[in-house]
């Protein structure tokens, strides 16, 4: 046969260069052919498996299931290998595919137990290996692996239960040994984070969440995980972010939404508590953090927050006491509190209570060495200093900042009362209590009378630097000083025949 032109068509045909397509071309091959090519790349496979080079072996036991895909051994081996790379929940489909293939394929029912187990599913783990031992019942892989299936049901109703009852550290513990036998199971994953916010521990928990996050960034129970370690420290605005996010991937989400709820509320009563306080509101400000502390107490910073605003609302309406207690609650639940100590200690000092107010002030001044601190504690300490003095204001009668005329007044009242001759008639006991007194008042102003010894007694400075001995010192002549200069005033005898405190009015 030739061409129009004479030329020969054969020739002219063999020079075409012809594409023929796979599947045209694995059409043209027998079973036999592609068996024996499943085959070759099923023992590259297996070679490169052996060399621990996971990926490649994946790669041609993919090839080989290409080839060859009614193969079950083909699913199992790569169902293997996906176990390897921890790519469990391929490896269970791989391995469910073998042994639909295969009902007495006993590797792929085992790989299918393990894959169950390590993604947590203890039951279907279970399963599967009474399915392995109805094969072969003194299998001690499948007998083994069964214990480790009941172990991990053990743990998983340990970790219900102590979570029922709020007992998060077993929790903690119970998934973490749980996680060794099921260590794709995001589900005991969450679990722990959850519980490791509830203890307070919130970088652990973000970093668990983040973790899952980073394979799935729509799993709502990571992302609610996410919100609750920002709830939990006080980022309310960023935690409600999170918690719409994972009700956006999982809307009948219960725990996303009542966080949410809890954290909107949370944050509006104590901006209604803070807009009250700034209005000298401190009523309605202390009632509003009361308010606020009753809506989640598992959110320890806030309340922590709260009941130091309600100790600042409470200083104000002078309900020292109960200041004192808030600031106590909020150190409970946040020991690293500055705010709160210093809150205390200046309750402390309001109340007199120095010994008190000097712990808490070299605990700040400890943790934050400024300036201001350190002068605080210096303050509170020379108020202890003068407080293990005598009080000669309260011997007195008087207030700190009491003038010169009510210092006169007052002793004049109180030398009065105190005098010896008022309690002639007196047991011993009590007529000996009665000169103390009266020395103490004569003692008392003595120094506050006195502009130079009342400085220096103010000042916490010892009065005996500055030339004044309380050992020695008459108080019958300071008496004598004050009454005698008045026409008509007191007069007294004290001459050395008397006895002490034989003392007796007479009147001009």
């Amino acid at each position: 046969m030739t061409s129009i032109r004479g030329r020969p068509f054969q020739k002219k045909m063999a020079a075409v260069d012809i594409d023929v397509p796979v599947e045209i071309e694995s059409q043209l091959r027998g079973p036999d052919d592609l068996e024996r090519e499943a085959e070759g790349f099923k023992e590259q496979g297996n070679a490169f498996y052996s060399k621990k080079d996971y990926s490649e072996a994946f790669n041609y036991y993919t090839k080989a299931i290409d080839a060859c895909p009614k193969n079950a051994s083909y699913y199992g081996n790569r169902a293997a290998t996906l176990m390897m790379l921890c790519r469990f929940r391929e490896a269970l489909e791989d391995s469910q595919q073998a042994v639909r293939l295969d009902d007495f394929f006993m590797k792929g029912h085992l790989r299918e137990g393990k894959c169950h187990l390590s993604l947590g599913n203890a039951m279907a783990a279970t399963r599967c290996f009474q399915k392995v031992l109805d094969l072969e019942p003194s299998n001690r892989e499948a007998q083994q692996e069964g214990k480790n299936a009941a172990t991990l049901l053990e743990y998983e109703r340990m970790a219900d239960f102590g979570f029922e009852k709020r007992d998060f550290r077993k929790v903690v513990y119970c998934m973490d040994r749980a996680l060794v036998l099921a260590s794709a199971c995001h589900r005991f994953k969450i679990l722990k984070a959850e519980c490791l916010a509830l203890l307070g521990r919130y970088p652990e928990a973000q970093s668990v969440a983040s973790d899952i996050l980073r394979m799935d960034s729509t799993n709502a129970d990571a992302l609610y995980v996410r919100g609750l370690c920002l709830y939990y420290e006080d980022c309310i605005d960023k935690a409600v972010q999170f918690f719409v996010q994972a009700l956006r991937m999982a809307p009948d989400h219960e725990k996303a939404r009542l966080a949410c709820r809890n954290a909107k509320a949370l944050k509006a009563k104590k901006d209604e508590g803070n807009l009250a306080f700034k209005s000298c509101s401190y009523e309605a400000a202390y009632q509003l953090y009361t308010e606020a502390l009753g809506i989640d107490p598992n959110n320890i910073k806030t309340n922590a927050k709260l009941y130091c605003n309600r100790a600042t609302a409470g200083a104000k309406l002078k309900k020292l006491n109960q200041a004192i207690e808030d600031c106590t609650s909020a150190i409970k639940l946040d020991d690293t509190y500055i705010k709160a100590y210093l809150r205390r200690a200046q309750c402390y000092m309001n109340t007199e209570l120095y010994e008190e107010a000097v712990r808490d002030y070299e605990k700040v001044y400890q943790t934050e060495k400024t300036s201001d601190h350190k002068h605080l504690l210096k303050t509170a300490q020379m108020e202890l200093k003068k407080s293990k003095r005598k009080d000669y204001y309260k011997v007195l009668g008087v207030g700190k900042n009491a003038t010169e005329e009510e210092i006169k007044k007052a002793y004049r009242k109180r030398a009065l009362m105190h005098h010896p001759d008022r309690h002639s008639a007196a047991t011993p006991e009590v007529q000996k209590e009665e000169e103390k007194k009266f020395k103490e008042v004569g003692e008392a102003f003595t120094v506050l009378s006195d502009p130079k010894k009342k400085m220096r007694y103010d000042n916490g400075h010892d009065l005996e630097e500055g030339g004044f001995d309380g050992g020695d010192f008459d108080a019958n002549n300071i008496f004598r000083a004050f009454f005698g200069g008045q026409g008509g005033g007191f007069s007294f005898d004290s001459s050395p025949e008397s006895a002490p405190g034989n003392f007796f009015f007479q009147f001009g």
